[in-house]
């Protein structure tokens, strides 16, 4: 996730990191080079190299904005989605924190147990980071497991899952040894089930892309609209038709590859949501509810980049 001020009015054309600018680049180069290839080739043979009346393309490209900007709304509507996701994570798990302080009233055996279930509420954060972005550093994961919890979360399909499955048969070992009554069971339960709510949104954030088929026929229109555009401005602009061409590409172009970006919310781009260091601050809260003290500093952007 870009992390930054407002750029002033230099910067802002100046800025390359978050710019997307990077990856589009060639697709301009392209149409700037295929745009002056064209002119050339209208003032040495007009009669090869024909144009028509850019009016049309006009409708055509009033069309792809809207098109576009639906795109990139429900795109950007499952990056919120995914903020308000982790956001609930956060509050869950601190809420959790507090929750489990009923236990230590319990003597030392329910101070082990307050500090197993909040030691596998970190591991959950990290384990459903490690989920939604595949690549990601396991060990943050491991380093919080025991040697059999490890194990299991090796082997296990749903890692994330496995622990809270953990967590919960902690809680009803508990209540079947008499540890804690009923309503502490059910109160520290529906905390676990919405941690378990939030990974399901998440897996269905990531597991559900837009359709295809609407994006595949934005990419081929877009790229077709900027195709043509020489021929239609070609007697009108001349030699600047490369240069407007290049323009105009950039700007549907790049909100194409937003949209992208934006429909992808837990990947690695700059654009993704920091989820990495919201499990990060995750831990660092429990942590200190623990009554640690040697905490590391919160997460902070690298090159304005905060993952």
């Amino acid at each position: 996730m870009i992390v930054r001020d407002r750029p002033n009015l230099l910067q802002l054309f100046f800025i390359v990191r978050g710019s997307i600018i990077r990856r589009i680049l060639p697709q301009i180069i392209v149409i700037f080079l295929m745009s002056a290839l064209i002119v050339w080739g209208h003032e040495e043979s007009p009669n090869l190299v024909v144009s028509f009346n850019g009016s049309s393309l006009s409708l055509l490209g009033i069309a792809l904005s809207i098109f576009l900007g639906f795109r990139n709304n429900a795109a950007y509507d499952r990056w919120w989605e995914g903020r308000r996701d982790w956001g609930q994570l956060v509050y869950v798990a601190r809420g959790f924190a507090r929750q489990t302080l009923v236990l230590e009233a319990e003597g030392e055996a329910g101070a082990d147990m307050r500090k197993n279930l909040l030691r596998l509420t970190m591991a959950f954060a990290q384990a459903l980071v490690c989920q939604l972005r595949p690549g990601s550093d396991e060990s943050k994961v491991l380093r919080l497991l025991t040697a059999g919890e490890a194990d299991l979360y090796r082997t296990a399909r749903n890692r994330a899952d496995l622990i809270l499955r953990l967590m919960s048969a902690d809680l009803a070992r508990s209540k079947a040894a008499g540890a804690i009554s009923d309503i502490q069971y059910q109160m520290l339960d529906i905390s676990i089930g919405q941690m378990g709510a939030v990974q399901a949104a998440c897996e269905r954030i990531r597991n559900t892309p837009l359709p295809f088929g609407y994006t595949l026929l934005l990419h081929r229109t877009a790229y077709l609209f900027c195709f043509l555009l020489p021929f239609g401005y070609v007697d009108t602009l001349g030699w600047g038709s490369p240069f407007v061409t290049a323009l105009i590409a950039y700007t549907f172009f790049g909100l194409d590859a937003l949209g992208d970006e934006l429909e992808d919310p837990f990947g690695q781009r700059p654009n993704a949501l920091a989820i990495g260091a919201l499990a990060d601050t995750i831990e660092i809260n429990l942590r200190e509810a623990l009554g640690e003290t040697d905490l590391p500093p919160l997460p902070q952007p690298k090159d304005f980049v905060l993952m």
